[in-house]
């Protein structure tokens, strides 16, 4: 009587540890599965970066706002050594940008970084 309940129990129990492997081993793969997407969303936002850092370089082979922003940023440089009346131009330009208001501030830190096409730009103006 004995013998006859060990066969079918020993196949109980070999099918329960057989389900519970293959339970484990679907659980690796949907981990191993996640990792390799992952690893996807990684690499493709790393390549898209590169290639919008290369197409900016292109486009900007072709532009001038480089330099007429670099120019508009060293005349009060410029100013500052044409005596009083350079000097007072400075000063109240300065002045007169103390008050514009907050948005029109960070509006500008954008266009500026975008002109520049720097993400290092845009991190500088966000660290301040």
């Amino acid at each position: 009587m004995i013998q006859a309940l060990i066969g079918p129990l020993s196949n109980l129990a070999g099918t329960w540890l057989t389900g519970r492997t293959e339970a484990k081993a679907a659980e690796n793969r949907v981990r191993v599965a996640k990792a390799d997407a992952e690893a996807q969303v990684v690499l493709s936002a790393a390549q898209s970066g590169q290639e919008w850092e290369r197409l900016m370089a292109k486009n900007a082979s072709n532009s001038w706002a480089d330099e007429m922003y670099a120019i508009i940023f060293a005349l009060p440089l410029v100013l500052a050594f044409c005596g009083d009346a350079g000097r007072e131009i400075v000063q109240n330009g300065f002045a007169a940008l103390e008050t514009c208001p907050d948005w029109y501030k960070a509006m500008l830190g954008v266009i500026l970084s975008a002109v520049f096409a720097s993400r290092q730009a845009a991190k500088f103006m966000g660290k301040k």
